[in-house]
């Protein structure tokens, strides 16, 4: 279950964070959120399990490129409420773009204009999910979350991550380990 990270280092780069269900917060309320990089400074995160407005091709369209019909209505997620303009490509493809965080076992997060291009021609990443905005904490706002049973935090899993529908990853995540959401109670508390 949640384990608040030391300041020695064991932060929690490529776990899920799954709001438990007395989480009221709007922007994470049932919300699966893998966090992409977290040290003493904060941490940084794209929700994966929230619909954003718009599709891939809109995206591309607005960047003049262009995609086959079945990427281009590829729905993207809304990874979170900073920065909700800008696009975020998680994937697992070791190629080397022009702006990318790796972390975890092979997964990585990439800013740059060069994977969406390979994308739209086809060359892309086999497994990919692109975000507008993301989830961030300042220097001890996670962990004082985590003690207050905000969060329940798991290991990431790629099949949640890249092929679960988008409505079953908040259920599916916590089943990873070994939680029932549904039997929860709506508040939390301390033992």
């Amino acid at each position: 279950m949640s384990r608040t990270p030391t300041p020695a280092g064991n932060f929690l780069a490529n776990h899920f964070l799954i709001a438990m269900p007395a989480l009221e917060d709007p922007n994470f309320q049932r919300s699966v959120t893998l966090i992409c990089q977290h040290d003493a400074e904060g941490a940084m995160g794209i929700v994966i399990n929230r619909v954003a407005d718009y599709t891939l091709g809109e995206l591309l369209a607005q960047m003049e490129l262009s995609a086959d019909e079945g990427l281009a209505a590829v729905p993207l997620v809304a990874g979170g409420p900073v920065q909700p303009d800008r696009g975020f490509v998680l994937h697992d493809d070791p190629r080397d773009w022009s702006s990318t965080l790796r972390f975890g076992d092979g997964l990585a997060v990439t800013t740059s204009r060069d994977i969406l291009t390979a994308m739209a021609g086809g060359d892309g990443p086999g497994n990919v999910l692109v975000a507008l905005g993301y989830a961030g904490w300042t220097a001890g706002q996670l962990e004082a979350e985590l003690a207050e049973n905000s969060w329940l935090t798991v290991p990431a899993d790629r099949d949640i991550l890249f092929h679960r529908p988008l409505d079953q990853r908040w259920q599916a995540a916590a089943f990873s380990a070994g939680v029932d959401l549904a039997r929860l109670t709506g508040y939390a508390g301390h033992a």
